[in-house]
């Protein structure tokens, strides 16, 4: 049975997750990393780089908590902090919900991509009570804006840099993570059902979010 595809627009919202609702596995959610802002144009331009080591082992540190990422960097002046907006693709999801979990640090050993700790969980390290995520693959995460900047002028910087960037993967096709669609970006355990839409013939997923026919 084939299905002709024109143009859609989901009216869920998947991208933000409930306090304490586990991410689904293949999902891509709404995130946050708080950084200093000398620091965020070089993430903006270059990515994010794997921390050597952390609560929950090697990763890059995010948060769907935007209180939590607007505290960091600890010990800095809050007009030096940046909390920037990411859309994440956590692939294979393990949580870590008390000290000494036995996967605490190796889960990305173990076949999963992104650490969980789910808020108000048994962890003493974290006093907040807020949630956590640790993604193995920098590749999963892409800058999508500016979510907290208290220096006016900086953030103003910060959002060009992050247009610019998309401008220059929309025209030079940037690759996708590998295990996702190239179309609709969401990951794939199997290829999704590529094919043309009947009224303007551009390449669609029926998987994608939306598709807005061109004139």
């Amino acid at each position: 049975m084939s299905i002709t595809f024109s143009g859609w627009e989901a009216w869920t919202d998947r991208t933000h997750l409930s306090s304490g609702a586990k991410p689904e596995r293949g999902g891509r959610y709404t995130m946050y990393h708080g950084t200093h802002i000398s620091i965020a144009k070089t993430i903006i331009t270059r990515g994010f780089q794997r921390s050597k080591d952390g609560l929950l082992g090697p990763g890059v540190y995010v948060s769907r908590n935007i209180e939590k990422a607007k505290c960091y960097p600890l010990n800095v002046d809050k007009q030096q902090r940046v909390a920037l907006k990411l859309k994440v693709q956590v692939g294979k999801v393990k949580k870590i919900d008390c000290d000494n979990h036995p996967l605490q640090k190796t889960w990305s050993q173990n076949g999963y991509d992104t650490a969980w700790v789910p808020p108000h969980s048994n962890i003493s390290a974290i006093k907040s009570g807020r949630e956590e995520d640790c993604v193995w693959d920098p590749k999963r995460i892409t800058v999508v804006g500016v979510a907290y900047c208290p220096n006016d002028v900086a953030r103003r910087e910060l959002r060009q840099l992050i247009d610019r960037q998309a401008t220059g993967a929309q025209s030079g096709r940037q690759t996708p993570h590998k295990n996702c669609c190239t179309v609709c970006g969401k990951e794939n355990g199997t290829p999704h059902p590529l094919q043309a839409c009947w009224k303007c013939s551009e390449t669609i997923c029926p998987f994608q979010d939306s598709h807005k026919c061109r004139s």
